[in-house]
């Protein structure tokens, strides 16, 4: 025996070739489901069942639902990250905070080597690695799947010569559902041009004659806390927030950007609680930060959010920027109104006690209390100069 062995489990046919395959190769192999959203009662009592017939010397579930929020999604929204302006970094938040939640099992069990079920062709074995390496640079990095680069139909093969039936896949996408967002991929976002169907997305067709709905979400320093006045967890309050989106078909849209690996990748993905809560929140600081902390927060945001796509999440880099955007957030507190329609959503307005416009004061392009006409003219006048200088200096060149 080799000792014992922890594997990141989801159910699906990779890992549980990963399952028979370690046994055979002398672990005792102790099965983690790491649920961060998307997972029904039923689903889980299927990969429950299913690991306990492969032969897991263990199996548990840990709901790391409330660990992703406040470990990884609040700081998403604290920065208003969009990858591309687009995508919420659901996989990317996910696939750190599942990988952490294995090596704090793996530890918990003593065991010496841990697992994933990753192929070498995409993003996630590079954040599982790189955790792993981070939190437990002392256990062994077992990959058989990556190893072996075994085509699916092999691993339907060898789980069929052992007692396990799985389908053929019949499925024309793939689908990564999850609390921050699902990804979903298929024969259109293998290339640049065609658009994802509405049936490919979990909500399906949108109906278009929906009415439009009013919410209104609530922040305490940039924090979600309630909907429409009923104060909620922030798990409960995305879920929600999905649900009332997804009706409408908010938060859909394709990406196209750079993996780690180097190479271009596009996906599509349906968020509706991310681009409600990021929306939500961007408005809610524009009345409330200054000019350069919105300047500041956008660039060290979506460095923030670089970091965690690309891997890079344990660098202490990522704990000093989690450290700044907390700072930032100390007075978005406050009320916004959403109105969703189908497929979109505007935010209708805002209203805080900290807001830094004040028509008492002065109205823009209008009329103010602050200063003269000509302490205007006068400030205008040196507020050009350097510009002016330039112009003078170079009029005849």
């Amino acid at each position: 025996m080799k000792g014992n062995l922890v594997l990141a489990f989801s159910g699906g046919l990779d890992t549980s070739f990963c399952v028979l395959y370690l046994r055979e190769q002398g672990y005792a192999v102790h099965t983690v489901t790491v649920d961060t959203g998307g997972f029904s009662a039923e689903e889980r009592q299927r990969i429950d069942e299913l690991a306990v017939r492969l032969g897991a010397s263990s199996h548990r579930v840990i709901d790391a639902r409330a660990d992703l929020w406040q470990n990884y999604l609040r700081y998403l929204v604290y920065g208003n990250v969009l990858r591309g302006q687009a995508y919420p970094l659901s996989v990317s938040a996910e696939r750190v905070c599942q990988a952490a939640a294995v090596v704090a099992a793996a530890k918990e069990l003593g065991a010496t080597a841990i697992a994933h079920g990753s192929t070498g062709a995409g993003n996630d074995q590079v954040r599982f690695d790189v955790a792993f390496r981070a939190l437990a640079p002392e256990a062994e990095i077992v990959t058989p799947i990556r190893d072996l680069a075994l085509s699916r139909a092999a691993e339907v093969d060898y789980l069929a010569e052992r007692g396990f039936t799985f389908p053929a896949r019949t499925k024309d996408y793939s689908v990564n559902e999850g609390m921050w967002g699902t990804s979903v991929g298929g024969r259109e976002t293998l290339g640049t041009w065609d658009a994802l169907p509405e049936e490919a997305f979990p909500g399906g067709r949108v109906d278009t004659q929906l009415a439009p709905q009013d919410l209104t979400i609530q922040f305490s320093a940039g924090v979600p806390v309630a909907v429409d006045g009923h104060a909620m967890d922030p798990v409960v309050l995305v879920e929600t927030l999905n649900a009332l989106g997804g009706r409408f078909g908010v938060g859909r849209g394709h990406h196209l950007g750079d993996t780690i690996l180097g190479i271009k990748g596009r996906i599509g993905y349906e968020a509706p609680a991310a681009h409600l809560l990021i929306g939500a929140h961007r408005e809610l600081e524009k009345a409330v930060l200054s000019g350069k902390q919105l300047f500041w927060k956008e660039s060290l945001g979506n460095l923030y959010g670089a970091l965690l796509h690309e891997g890079q999440f344990f660098d202490p880099l990522a704990r000093d920027l989690e450290a700044f955007l907390t700072s930032s957030q100390r007075f978005v507190t406050g009320d916004v109104r959403v109105l969703l329609y189908p497929r979109g959503f505007t935010v209708q307005g805002v209203r805080s006690e900290f807001s830094l416009m004040n028509p008492d004061v002065a109205s823009y392009g209008e009329s103010n209390r602050l200063w003269t006409g000509q302490e205007a003219a006068g400030f205008a006048k040196v507020f050009g100069v350097g510009q002016y200088l330039v112009g003078k200096a170079q009029a005849g060149a």
